[in-house]
């Protein structure tokens, strides 16, 4: 009998997650303001007026702020949850850092390192190769390329943001960025992984920030798996991550229908990307375009990558580049 009932009680939940997946993210985007006037787009992107001298390889943190290499960290925490586990830790100056392992990291401070560069918030985070670990147990595996993001004083987390209702909503740099996620192949577009920071103590910019923090379902391909079709349901997986084979293999632009411009996207969130406009597509890649050869390959290279693999990731992404500017037809 009580076999029985926990089948029942495991059945009903999926029967839940299911209704609850396929009724999630399946709306149009709407903003949360009355009036576009009221948003501070400062909490969302500042235009990078400096983005021609801008570090891609230290990127938001800068060299100063980045954790030593084959340093000791005390383990206070084993993080399980979702694809990639990971670790809260602590150096030996008492900065607390979240530390990611697995097929994410590399990507995650890529793409990081991409965003940042082109005006929205990001947090710092570095890879690390080689880092010992104090009071638990950690594999040897784990002690190699791993991401370390560091928890900044005077930077608070104070809730989740979400790409279906937010104040950005029909704003330019808000379409900018999920044209940027496209480019990207960041296909994880789930509420938890974006944060609303506080920033306490800040004489400069915006005292509240958004952020698309985790970033590691990047780099890869989209795909769209048939269940998907019936449970877009948030955490199963609608792509590949770190692969830069399929990212070389996957198309950008589709086509276009009207001043709507239609992607090689295969996902669950069509009702975002179909808000993309022409305008959209060529803001994003002129803004991309500012990027040099050497930052490009300073973003990746800071993720770890080797010169083989920065140079596929930054030629594909300069096709892609080139492909949204022919969207503004002739000069």
């Amino acid at each position: 009998m009580r076999k029985k009932f926990q089948l029942n009680r495991w059945g009903a939940a999926l029967a839940l997650a299911i209704f609850t997946g396929s009724c999630a993210g399946m709306a149009a985007p709407k903003t949360t303001v009355a009036e576009q006037s009221q948003v501070d787009l400062g909490a969302l992107w500042i235009e990078p007026a400096n983005l021609a001298s801008r570090n891609f390889f230290d990127g938001a943190g800068g060299r100063a702020q980045a954790p030593p290499e084959a340093a000791s960290f005390q383990v206070l925490a084993v993080d399980t949850k979702g694809y990639s586990g990971g670790y809260d830790v602590r150096d030996s100056q008492g900065v607390k850092w979240s530390v990611k392992v697995g097929k994410e990291a590399q990507p995650e401070v890529a793409v990081s390192r991409v965003l940042w560069g082109l005006g929205f918030h990001q947090p710092a985070a570095y890879v690390v190769t080689n880092w010992r670990a104090e009071g638990a147990a950690v594999p040897a595996e784990d002690l190699q390329l791993a991401r370390f993001r560091r928890d900044t004083e005077g930077q608070e987390v104070v809730g989740d943001w979400s790409w279906y209702e937010n104040p950005f909503v029909g704003t330019q740099p808000y379409q900018g960025l999920v044209v940027a996620n496209l480019m990207l192949n960041n296909w994880d577009w789930k509420t938890s992984n974006n944060k609303i920071y506080n920033r306490h103590g800040e004489q400069d910019g915006p005292r509240q920030v958004y952020v698309v923090r985790d970033l590691g379902a990047s780099l890869g391909k989209t795909s769209f798996p048939k269940f998907l079709r019936w449970t877009p349901m948030r955490g199963f997986g609608q792509g590949s991550r770190n692969d830069v084979a399929g990212f070389e293999e996957q198309g950008f632009i589709k086509g276009l229908e009207g001043q709507r411009v239609q992607f090689h996207y295969n996902g669950i969130h069509n009702k975002i990307v179909e808000t993309v406009t022409v305008n959209d597509v060529v803001w994003t890649c002129r803004l991309m375009a500012r990027i040099s050869d050497e930052q490009w390959r300073d973003a990746f290279r800071a993720a770890g990558f080797t010169p083989g693999e920065q140079q596929r990731y930054v030629q594909k992404l300069k096709s892609k580049i080139r492909d949204g500017l022919a969207l503004a037809g002739p000069a």
